[in-house]
C-alpha cells in the first residue's frame, strides 16, 4: 500500500529517505486523482524496498503542497537525497511513471 505522507512525517520519511521517493500529490474530490490512485498502489507493492511510493492530501497537508508549489493535481514528485529530480502534472500511465523511477533507481 502506498505510503501516506503528511506535514509533520515529509521530512522523516521523504526527505531524509537514503531511497528514491515518489509522491503523489492528491485530493479525494479529484477525478484524474482517483484515476492515477491504482498505478501508485502497484508501484508502491513493486518497488517495495527499492523506493518509497506515497501520497499526500493536498486538502489536509497544505504546508508540503505550498512548499513545493503544487498548484495543478494530482501532480507527482519524484525525490533524490531531498532534492526534486523529476515531476510530473497530470493523469499518466504506469509504464510512464515506470521509465521515470528506472531514470532515477
Amino acid at each position: 500500500m502506498a505510503f501516506e505522507f503528511t506535514d509533520t512525517n515529509f521530512q522523516q520519511e521523504a526527505l531524509d529517505s537514503d531511497k528514491l521517493v515518489v509522491v503523489d500529490f492528491w485530493a479525494e474530490w479529484c477525478g484524474p486523482c482517483r484515476m492515477i490512485t491504482p498505478i501508485i498502489e502497484d508501484l508502491a507493492k513493486e518497488y517495495d524496498g527499492k523506493a518509497v511510493i506515497g501520497k499526500v492530501n493536498v486538502d489536509h497537508n497544505a504546508a508540503i503542497s505550498m512548499k513545493y508549489g503544487v498548484r495543478s493535481i494530482p501532480t507527482i514528485l519524484l525525490l533524490k537525497n531531498g532534492e526534486v529530480v523529476d515531476k510530473h502534472v497530470g493523469a499518466t500511465t504506469k509504464a510512464v511513471l515506470e521509465q521515470k523511477i528506472a531514470q532515477h533507481l
